[in-house]
């Protein structure tokens, strides 16, 4: 039985109201799929129906919501409450996708499951990358196509792709580039051009996944700045697994100076009934220093962020780490700060 959405959010608008297709990416360790999972859980939460999609190949959703891996089709992984709202999933991967456009577009459909047999599509998928990356968009692509005249199909409200890393995203998404020496017409070229035109459009936006560290946040900025000179749509910074400030300013100047008062960390242990050798006091103030230089050097990264000129949000560091239950707080999260 599909776990339920929180009751459906009705309250204001959102950041990115008019958004369709959400792509999320990140440098490899930020956490780029689960903001992700986290923002389409989000999405349903608001009573509408998102579908959740990857195509790295690693079955990461069904890891994340606890369900078997994931075949080639839209399964449903959360119902909302009373059908108000409900998230999707589905692992897209190459050989499959070029399976679905040759049926759907020279009606091969015993031919190309023999081409199949024979390795061809495992062939042409690989040496001709621009053409994979073609086929993966290509499939997202119709799923933010669909309407009310979409047979046999299931309408979105919102899509969100758990894209490659920050270091492949602009040759991903740049699909009409990749295929200029392989595809010059044909349906091929025409799929590409049709991704394009939603790719920079309103309707698609490309969120960056960091964590307060210089090499993941200098890998954001690079990040928008290739989004940007590739014309596609940048959408807000999410940095996660922040830490709560365990200081307050003034304490935290203080532990930074080697100032913290040890009487006074004495009389704290042992109002709580902790006995407070010299030892522990010792210990506790290098802990409190240590915790206010990590604060300070995450200070500095949020003001190269906030630098960057577009929407921020937060998510906490969860001290039991991402299970299902921390996905929902999660989503909670996004939705209380307006990304959702």
């Amino acid at each position: 039985m599909s776990p339920r959405t929180p009751a459906p959010d009705s309250g204001p608008g959102t950041d990115w109201d008019g958004v369709r297709l959400h792509i999320v990416t990140g440098k490899g360790g930020t956490g780029k799929s689960t903001v992700a999972a986290a923002l389409a859980l989000a999405l349903a939460s608001r009573g509408g129906t998102a579908l959740l999609c990857e195509v790295e190949d690693r079955q990461g959703i069904a890891q994340l919501f606890d369900v078997p891996p994931l075949p080639y089709e839209e399964r449903r992984i959360v119902q909302g409450p009373d059908d108000g709202g409900a998230l999707y999933a589905l692992a897209i991967e190459p050989e499959s996708a070029l399976l679905e456009y040759l049926s759907m577009y020279y009606r091969l459909g015993r031919a190309g499951r023999a081409l199949d047999r024979f390795g061809v599509i495992d062939f042409a998928t690989t040496v001709a990358p621009g053409v994979r990356d073609v086929l993966l968009t290509g499939k997202i692509y119709e799923a933010v196509q669909r309407n009310k005249r979409t047979k046999n199909a299931r309408r979105y409200d919102a899509v969100v792709l758990d894209a490659p890393p920050t270091g492949r995203i602009g040759q991903f998404l740049n699909v009409n580039s990749e295929l200029a020496g392989l595809a010059k017409m044909g349906p091929i070229r025409s799929q590409a051009d049709n991704v394009m035109g939603l790719l920079h459009s309103d309707r698609t936006r490309v969120h960056l996944v960091t964590i307060l560290e210089d090499m993941p946040v200098q890998e954001t900025a690079d990040g928008i700045e290739e989004l940007r000179r590739a014309g596609l749509p940048v959408g807000g910074v999410v940095v996660n697994l922040a830490r709560r400030a365990e200081l307050g300013e003034e304490e935290r100047d203080r532990a930074l100076s080697g100032r913290l008062d040890p009487g006074l960390l004495r009389a704290d242990l042992e109002r709580v009934g902790v006995r407070a050798s010299s030892t522990l006091v010792e210990a506790l103030a290098d802990e409190a220093r240590e915790h206010a230089e990590r604060r300070e050097l995450e200070e500095e990264q949020r003001a190269r962020i906030t630098a960057l000129g577009v929407p921020t949000y937060e998510l906490p560091r969860l001290p039991d780490g991402v299970d299902l239950g921390g996905l929902y707080e999660l989503a909670a999260e996004l939705c209380r700060q307006g990304m959702a």
